[in-house]
């Protein structure tokens, strides 16, 4: 049975029985596009990827200045590569043929000899404070190389940007999807011991490096989300002592409060697709509603008027419906209503309690918490609700957070015990590769960045 990679993908989120009965399939990635005669090809057994065997030489370093950078880059790729648990590779001690030079001619039968299939070779060039990098790619079994070389340029101090903008034009090549690598996440440092613990607004690279405080601790921030754009950041504050609502510049960290009436609170933010408009819950008289503001004039307008709580919506991603949580039905579940408010229709149906609902960017999915007999669940769903399907569980699993590429999906697990360590997780939308996001604090309530420009 040969397939498409991403109808694979979909059959494998969606399909059960793929994951429940024996089976052996083959993933086809299609390379029409570069004219290939042997298409590289991934295995999936068990439910099980057989990740990809590659190569990746050392990039070469042009100058003596640029040997440092340029192994720190072909480390980063790498890294970023092996993250996705898509990736094997194959270690330079079963090397046959090196790589001396970038323009260097490739003898395909030596590393078809060692079984790897994809092999990248790149180059480095320190200058000063400007660094350039060229990289290329090449399908070892159609003896081919696989799309054109490319070039970054950027400063020194950009290369671990530069090295994930290469690991994505590679990812992208081999599975013909938007890569993820050059983004970012915001979320809530968390420091302290619990019940006095100090939360600060943070922004890094996806792989939890680069971190840096957005606020400084001396107030509690929650449920920070990105605009469309990556620019700007909203959160809820507890500055006043009120929950209200703030957007921040991420470059300058400049500050404006979203104005609501007094005596209320408002919290759970989140931008419209065009970025103009933001959606968010807002308490008063002892109910809860959901409103949406124009950032363009500051008029906002109500979309529910249940007397039950409605909050955490979330835009799809053309901006036309949003989804929600709301107990208007007796316990707390998942609705979809238009964007312009009116009716809503129940979409979640399974025991337990679902929240904070969250949009895939490709629109094909809704992600979310849930609480069943004592656990919590990171899920995924049809739009209409079908198809549920629960990829984590432990003692506390909330918050999920989408990849660019609609791939991965980032979360909030606190572990058991006084403490209560909360830390962000990764787990592929397949539910495979489960694993700890490295930062320095504790960490919660992440947002993933689009993908970088």
């Amino acid at each position: 049975m040969i397939q498409p990679i991403d109808a694979i993908w979909n059959n494998r989120a969606e399909n059960e029985e793929l994951v429940l009965k024996p089976f052996l399939v083959i993933i086809f990635i299609s390379l029409t596009t570069f004219a290939q005669s042997a298409p590289l090809r991934i295995t999936i057994t068990e439910g099980v990827i057989e990740p990809l065997p590659y190569a990746a030489p050392a990039f070469i370093g042009e100058t003596g200045a640029s040997n440092e950078v340029a192994n720190k880059i072909t480390e980063l790729v790498k890294s970023d590569l092996f993250g996705t648990g898509l990736f094997r590779e194959v270690p330079k001690s079963s090397y046959i043929s090196e790589i001396d030079t970038f323009s260097s001619a490739v003898q395909y039968s030596d590393w078809k000899a060692i079984n790897v299939q994809a092999l990248l070779t790149g180059s480095v060039l320190v200058t000063g404070e400007k660094l350039s990098v060229k990289f290329r790619l090449f399908d070892v079994f159609s003896n081919s190389e696989l799309g054109k070389g490319l070039q970054f340029n950027s400063t020194k101090q950009g290369w671990r940007r530069i090295a994930h903008k290469v690991a994505d034009e590679v990812y992208s090549r081999i599975t013909g999807e938007q890569g993820y690598f050059d983004s970012r996440v915001v979320y809530v440092a968390e420091t302290g011991k619990k019940g006095s613990r100090k939360k600060r607004l943070a922004i890094m690279d996806f792989d939890g490096a680069n971190s840096k405080y957005l606020t400084d601790g001396s107030y509690i921030v929650l449920a920070p989300r990105f605009s469309p754009t990556g620019e700007r950041v909203l959160y809820t504050s507890y500055e006043t002592g009120t929950p209200q609502i703030y957007i921040i510049e991420v470059a300058t960290a400049k500050r404006t409060v979203l104005k609501n009436r007094k005596g209320t609170m408002s919290f759970a933010p989140r931008f419209s697709p065009d970025g103009q408009s933001v959606v968010y819950s807002l308490e008063q008289g002892g109910n809860t509603d959901i409103f949406i503001m124009n950032l363009r004039n500051n008029s906002s307008a109500r979309l529910t008027s249940a007397p039950s709580i409605e909050t955490a919506p979330s835009f799809s991603p053309d901006g036309s419906k949003i989804v929600f949580e709301s107990d208007r039905s007796g316990t707390q579940q998942l609705y979809v209503m238009s964007s312009l408010g009116g009716s809503a229709k129940r979409i979640s149906s399974g025991e337990g309690r679902y929240g904070t609902p969250v949009w895939s960017p490709r629109g094909d999915r809704i992600a979310f918490t849930k609480q069943s007999r004592g656990r919590f669940h990171i899920g995924v769903m049809r739009v209409d609700g079908s198809k549920e399907r629960l990829l984590t569980a432990s003692f506390l699993d909330e918050g999920p957070t989408w990849s660019p590429n609609g791939r991965v999906i980032m979360f909030t697990r606190e572990t058991q015990g006084e403490r209560g360590v909360s830390a962000l997780y990764s787990v592929d939308v397949s539910g495979r590769n489960l694993k700890k996001v490295t930062i320095r604090d504790g960490g919660s309530d992440p947002s993933w960045s689009p993908l970088g420009k």
